[in-house]
């Protein structure tokens, strides 16, 4: 009995084969020029993608941004405050910078105060630019 259900299934299956196969043959005789048109896109893709791997993999890694110890140890800048400052780079208010680092608005409005202060900056966008060319933060 299983192995005429396999059989069965066999002829099917290549039954089935058959039928689509001659499908792709009519296919393929009426409308040439769009095969020939995707076998072009995808050897021009593929081909891309081979150079681009080639050209990109030899620029070598880039290094881990390690966020400047030693700016960050003359400038008193301390680890809480380089979250607060990433979250600002991020582009998040102080209450959402609150509630991603879990502390109230309060805390956070004294963190930028502070980050103020060491960076010499009276605003958010300034703080960043100088944080940037410090390597504070990417």
């Amino acid at each position: 009995m299983r192995k005429q259900a396999t059989l069965y299934g066999l002829l099917l299956a290549l039954g089935t084969l058959a039928l689509a196969w001659f499908d792709y043959q009519r296919m393929a005789r009426v409308h040439a020029g769009a095969v020939y048109d995707l076998l072009l896109a995808a050897g021009f893709l593929a081909l891309g993608l081979w150079i681009g791997a080639r050209v990109l993999g030899r620029r070598g890694a880039t290094p881990a941004f390690d966020g400047n110890p030693r700016a960050l140890a003359e400038l008193g800048i301390s680890p809480r405050e380089v979250a607060v400052l990433r979250e600002i780079a991020a582009g998040h208010s102080n209450k959402q910078i609150a509630a991603n680092l879990h502390v109230s608005p309060n805390t956070v409005k004294t963190h930028v105060a502070r980050l103020f202060e060491k960076l010499g900056a009276r605003r958010r966008t300034e703080a960043l630019r100088k944080a940037r060319e410090l390597g504070l933060v990417p």
